[in-house]
């Protein structure tokens, strides 16, 4: 098969990885396809966790046909019996020729073992096509592996000067309601969402997954929405029990450092409450240790919906990987509130600089998308 064939067929394979983007949480998004004398013979990609992975799918479709063929697959084939049998051992069975892999799988239960398990079976093994692109397609799958965290991504909306809300605090709405919806597609693939106590208190946000059209529309693996993990940072366990983010589906956490009696209220009307140790200075938590908390729970995206202080506090701290930053059509002036609560920086080499990925349009508003990047150097 040739280079630009190679790119082809894994082109379509993380098109159909793509379709388990809001479901197969904790798992990576896999998708697979098997290819006979150059036309696709099965394709398939992982759904849900706990159901079969790409490689099963793409092999039922492709059945004798799988025989001597070449299969492109967005990640190394496990080779662990997990809640499903190795994917490597299905291949092997299958008979297939060759294995072309973008990307090796960071988990440690595999990391390499599925293509040399392959390779020893006399399969020919192909690793790297189109890595890049199979790695943003699971970010925080990936980080959780290597580094146990999740992948942050903070989520702000501010107006073209860079404010998030008036200096009484009015901030609904800053941006539209196409811009409002788009937030609620990247709740859904994320694994949790996290605030702070302020917001909390002053919103009263259900911070759930809210939309007139299912999920369908963007995926195939069914229609129904998963609701990610809700997450409070609150020192000192002020949350009033009755507060809109307990009374929703699903799960909410709730990170403290408060006595146990205080929790017991809390425990009482659903939330878990876990302990995240104070800094040092006394001032805030760890909010390493709560990310790590977190990703040891099997959170692999984590959405920050936050005030500008937590928001700041995680920038900086080295947290965050990427912003999302919608921007409105509208000028608030100077006495409005900023974006980030930051220290003054007295020079520009040392200032965080962000690297661009996307920018676009939705709907009267512009969303930028943006990746944290470093200091900048001095010229």
């Amino acid at each position: 098969m040739s280079a630009a064939a190679d790119i082809t067929f894994m082109a379509h394979a993380l098109r159909l990885a793509e379709r388990g983007i809001y479901t197969t949480d904790p798992n990576p998004r896999v998708g697979c396809v098997v290819v006979r004398d150059g036309e696709i013979v099965g394709e398939g990609w992982h759904c849900r966790a706990g159901e079969a992975h790409a490689e099963v799918y793409a092999l039922r479709q492709a059945g004798d046909r799988a025989r001597g063929a070449d299969v492109y697959v967005t990640l190394e084939p496990c080779s662990h019996h997990g809640r499903t049998p190795p994917c490597a051992d299905a291949l092997i069975a299958a008979g297939v020729a060759r294995v072309v892999s973008a990307m090796q799988d960071p988990n440690p239960r595999v990391a390499g073992e599925g293509l040399a398990r392959l390779t020893s079976s006399g399969i020919r093994v192909e690793t790297g096509v189109l890595q890049n692109e199979a790695e943003d397609l699971n970010p925080g799958f990936i980080q959780r592996m290597r580094r146990g965290m999740p992948w942050v991504r903070c989520k702000m909306a501010m107006s073209l000067d860079g404010r998030t809300a008036l200096a009484n605090g009015e901030s609904r709405w800053i941006t539209g309601e196409a811009a409002r919806r788009d937030v609620h597609y990247w709740r859904a693939r994320s694994s949790a969402v996290l605030t702070g106590i302020g917001t909390v208190l002053a919103d009263d946000p259900a911070l759930t997954v809210r939309l007139d059209t299912p999920l369908a529309e963007r995926q195939a693996c069914g229609a129904e929405i998963r609701q990610p993990l809700r997450v409070v940072l609150d020192t000192h366990l002020r949350i009033p029990a009755t507060a809109r983010i307990l009374k929703q589906p699903g799960h909410t956490w709730l990170f403290s450092a408060a006595a146990a009696d205080q929790a017991a209220v809390l425990h009482a009307a659903g939330a878990n409450v876990e302990y995240a140790p104070p800094l040092s200075g006394g001032a805030g938590m760890d909010l390493v240790a709560v990310l790590q908390r977190l990703a040891q729970e099997g959170v692999n995206e984590l959405w920050v919906e936050a005030g500008p202080t937590l928001s700041g506090a995680l920038l900086q701290a080295g947290l965050v990987d990427e912003l999302i930053i919608y921007v409105a059509p509208l000028l608030m002036g100077d006495a409005a509130r900023a974006l980030f609560h930051m220290p003054a920086f007295t020079r520009l080499a040392d200032c965080l600089t962000l690297e661009i990925s996307d920018v676009r349009a939705v709907g009267k508003d512009w969303r930028i998308r943006a990746r944290i990047g470093k200091a900048q150097e001095t010229m």
